[in-house]
């Protein structure tokens, strides 16, 4: 009978197979990126699974394999006790539970070295029991070898199910990898003039989610939204405001920063990140793959709009969905709110709750049963909300409130009040509850006396999924077309004193998402180095947006060819848009006569270079330098580019301009030469 033994020859496979253990922990250790992190745990899931055959074909344990799976599972707890950005214990706690962050610093704190060292232990110890058993086992010299061979083959058994078992455990939490701007962010916030005063204009920035362009009756919705509708028969409606991107967690990264998403590494949906096994485990490893350099949310070295309001002396909170981060540096309350309430993650994701938060600690409002029946989403955020100013209010401070509504992003839910009530289906009661407590709080806000003096501004993250309208435009959410992107926009200021010029009006002109930080920095005076620097915005960093305020007062161009409005996906400018004067067209083509030269003084391109058709019996097609005229064709029905062929060919450079800057300089950020002249 063939006795089992430990083979510490040098046969070439054992061999190669070893090196590849230390090959991967090392590339680990150098680009120290997560994904390199899963490719070592995957190596040794692997290597048990060859250990099993090897003993059961050749009734060997081969040395170097050990070696091999030693290497590549100490590289891996090397790196997250290094470069770990929580405190070692996070993949023993679950989700699920719910828990008080500042009763569990050891789950969800930063920690420190030794921390990240015991508890990245704790998580490998069965691991590397398991191996270490197994070459004891191997090299021991038992009399009896049935017992020998049994307790081998169950070792490496356990072994296999334990490192499938650490793929659901290990932290994947690490520190991000990129050029970090946390001198200029810090530097920035201590120059910002505390200018906030009883007098300063407070702000109410309602941000709704999946809200397509034709789901408010003020632009055609067949259905009543009064109050939303209030907000622009008020002050001002947009006919053409677009997101700066179309999906929830990059557009919510533009309000808050002024830049493109890509900026951030934050160019897909962000997902949760605390430890879960089912049903949705593999979301643990969805950041560290999709984001890139290890984001697991909003960089907390990005200056959000929050952080320059709070420096400015104003109170700050948010209501409703986050969706930029659930631990560490990417909490709102990190991020410059004073208070959040609300959900970290989007309402169709495991976990899902509603949680209190203050200086990065948050607790579970409500118990974690809120994925199963959301009906009382809208009349929890809305009491918080109303309770918020209403404090705020009584004791004169100006504020910087954030709506963040989770609706009517799918699954929709109305309350028991609501539903059935319009007849149209749960979307549409869902809609009319969240119009109804918006009529409830502006009501509020006039009896508190603050109504007069707030900024009020509405707008959608991205259009629609699987219901709503987007009009006559063409796509939805997740495409660059303009139903994707494309969404209402209201702004009200009743003591705007001619800020937003004739109000009641609707505004023409483009404008997008990351304009929004810039303007509102200028309606409410925003100062620094003591007055000396007039509507003060980062200046070590690119801020892709400019103000609204001439679209706001006289309906005026901002976005030219040296500000292009971009429609972005996955890292990649799927369109450019810009608006020209129809005379520089006309001057180009002389023999053109079309109406939508003649009846305007300035159009709107919008360039593709290369697109995904909408129509999905002809998925495997492309649009390919597509050229459209928005001011006469929203519909993106067709192709200019024949036309003007220069135009097109002139954008299409523009594009690839703007591409290759994003990728020379991926942070976007600015010399002191460069920060001087943008000032």
């Amino acid at each position: 009978m063939k006795k089992l033994n430990l083979d510490k020859s040098k046969k070439r496979f054992p061999l190669l197979w070893m090196a590849l253990g230390i090959a991967c922990p090392l590339a680990l250790l150098i680009l120290r990126l997560n994904l390199a992190a899963i490719v070592c745990v995957l190596y040794c899931c692997i290597t048990s699974a060859v250990l099993i055959l090897s003993l059961v074909v050749k009734k060997k344990v081969y040395a170097p394999m050990i070696y091999g799976f030693t290497a590549a599972l100490a590289g891996v707890i090397l790196y997250y006790v290094i470069w770990g950005a929580d405190a070692g214990f996070g993949a023993f706690s679950s989700g699920k539970a719910g828990f008080a962050t500042t009763d569990n610093s050891l789950f969800c704190g930063e920690g420190n070295f030794f921390t990240r060292l015991l508890g990245n232990l704790l998580l490998a110890l069965p691991c590397l029991l398991c191996v270490w058993g197994l070459y004891a086992t191997a090299k021991s010299a038992l009399k009896k070898e049935r017992v020998k061979k049994a307790l081998a083959g169950g070792l490496s058994v356990l072994l296999t199910g334990c490192c499938v078992f650490y793929v659901f455990t290990m932290n994947l939490r690490s520190k991000p990898n990129t050029e970090r701007l946390w001198e200029g962010h810090d530097d920035y916030l201590s120059r910002v003039d505390k200018t906030a005063s009883s007098d300063s204009p407070n702000v109410l920035f309602i941000l709704m989610d999946d809200l397509g362009w034709g789901d408010v009756s003020l632009n055609g919705a067949i259905y009543d939204t009064p109050n939303i509708d209030s907000i622009g028969e008020n002050g001002l409606n947009f006919e053409n405001f677009y997101s700066s991107y179309s999906v929830c967690s990059p557009a919510r990264f533009a309000a808050m920063t002024g830049r493109y998403p890509y900026r951030g590494y934050a160019d897909n949906v962000m997902y949760p990140t605390i430890n879960t096994l089912a049903p949705f485990a593999a979301t643990r490893v969805f950041n560290a793959i999709e984001m890139g350099a290890n984001a697991d949310g909003m960089l907390g070295d990005e200056v959000t709009i929050a952080e320059t309001f709070h420096a400015a002396g104003y109170a700050t909170g948010l209501f409703g969905k986050w969706h930029l981060g659930d631990y560490g540096e990417y909490l709102p309350t990190n991020q410059g709110f004073d208070y959040f309430y609300g959900s970290h993650h989007v309402n169709d994701m495991t976990p899902f709750y509603h949680v209190r938060e203050e200086n990065g600690q948050y607790t579970i409002a409500h118990g974690t049963d809120e994925l199963k029946d959301q009906s009382r989403a809208t009349q929890w955020i809305h009491e918080e909300l109303v309770s918020w100013i209403s404090e705020k209010a009584e004791a004169n401070e100006p504020f910087f409130a954030c709506y963040t509504s989770p609706w009517p992003h799918a699954p929709v839910y109305a309350g028991d009040d609501f539903d059935g009530v319009s007849g149209m289906g749960t979307y549409v009661d869902c809609m009319t509850e969240f119009d109804t407590c918006l009529g409830e709080l502006f009501n509020t806000m006039e009896e508190l006396g603050v109504m007069e003096n707030t900024i009020i501004v509405f707008t959608s993250d991205n259009g629609p999924a699987l219901e709503g309208s987007v009009a006559d435009l063409r796509g939805g959410k997740y495409l660059a077309y303009e139903g994707g992107q494309k969404v209402p926009f209201m702004i009200r200021w009743d003591r705007a004193n001619g800020a937003l010029g004739e109000t009641g009006t609707l505004r023409k002109q483009s404008a997008t998402l990351v304009d929004l930080y810039p303007t509102l920095v200028e309606l409410c005076g925003i100062t620094g180095d003591g007055g000396q620097r007039r509507n003060f915005l980062p200046e070590d960093r690119i801020i892709d947006g400019v103000s609204m305020t001439p679209v706001l007062q006289s309906d005026a161009v901002i976005h030219t060819k040296d500000h292009p409005i971009l429609h972005m996906k996955r890292e990649d400018i799927k369109a450019i848009q810009y608006t020209v004067p129809s005379a520089s067209v006309k001057e180009r083509y002389p023999q053109q006569t079309y109406d939508v030269l003649e009846a305007n003084d300035q159009i709107t391109f919008k360039y593709f270079d290369r697109i995904q058709n909408d129509n999905s019996a002809f998925f495997d097609k492309y649009r390919n330098n597509w050229l459209h005229i928005l001011t006469d064709d929203a519909g993106e029905n067709y192709n200019r580019a024949t036309v003007y062929p220069e135009i097109a060919d002139e954008m299409h450079e523009k594009l690839d301009e703007v591409q290759q800057s994003f990728k020379n300089n991926r942070r976007g950020i600015l010399t002191a030469e460069e920060a001087g002249t943008e000032a």
